[in-house]
């Protein structure tokens, strides 16, 4: 079973990367910060596969990203990325496996306490690069840039959820208790 999950995570890992590609040609400016097209993969993997392995898609998809395309720039917005996305999967695998929270009241607890962390690593890491980002910032690039994305995940994460655990229950494969 951890075989499986790993399989998994790597594959959500590899679906986020693969998205952000794609996302990044679209004519408008900073499409990936307006479709957040990464945090998709790294909210199922968590919902799905549970909190360690959401957790540790989130850590690696910056990174694993940034070696293969040189997007994110690892410093300071990759790191802040690593924290927020992290903090997506592990908290939508915490609510939605251990706590059993509502899919849509785990997805929203996610997607605020995700926000929340990266305007914490955010105003650090932007700090020690002399950058100001401050409280004006943090609500523009979370929330009024992000909100195209954030609909879209409203929109589709949980179904997409749905779906998957549906197969696994018909085709019978074990689903992540914790």
């Amino acid at each position: 079973m951890k075989a499986r999950y790993l399989v998994y995570t790597s594959l959500f890992i590899a679906i986020a990367i693969v998205l952000a590609q794609i996302v990044k040609i679209l004519p408008i400016g900073t499409p990936g910060a307006v479709l957040l097209p990464m945090h998709i993969p790294i909210l199922l993997c968590g919902f799905i596969c549970g909190k360690k392995y959401g957790l540790l898609a989130g850590m690696l998809t910056p990174f694993v990203a940034f070696l293969i395309s040189g997007m994110p720039i690892i410093f300071p917005v990759g790191l802040s990325m690593m924290f927020e996305l992290a903090t997506y999967g592990f908290v939508a695998g915490y609510t939605y496996k251990n706590l059993k929270l509502n899919p849509y009241v785990s997805l929203l607890v996610s997607m605020l306490i995700g926000r929340m962390v990266y305007g914490v690593a955010a105003a650090i890491l932007y700090g020690f690069s002399n950058f100001d980002f401050g409280f004006q910032m943090f609500i523009q690039a979370a929330f009024i840039i992000a909100l195209p994305g954030i609909l879209i995940q409203l929109l589709i994460i949980i179904p997409l959820v749905k779906a998957i655990e549906k197969f696994q229950t018909q085709n019978q494969l074990p689903q992540v208790n914790a």
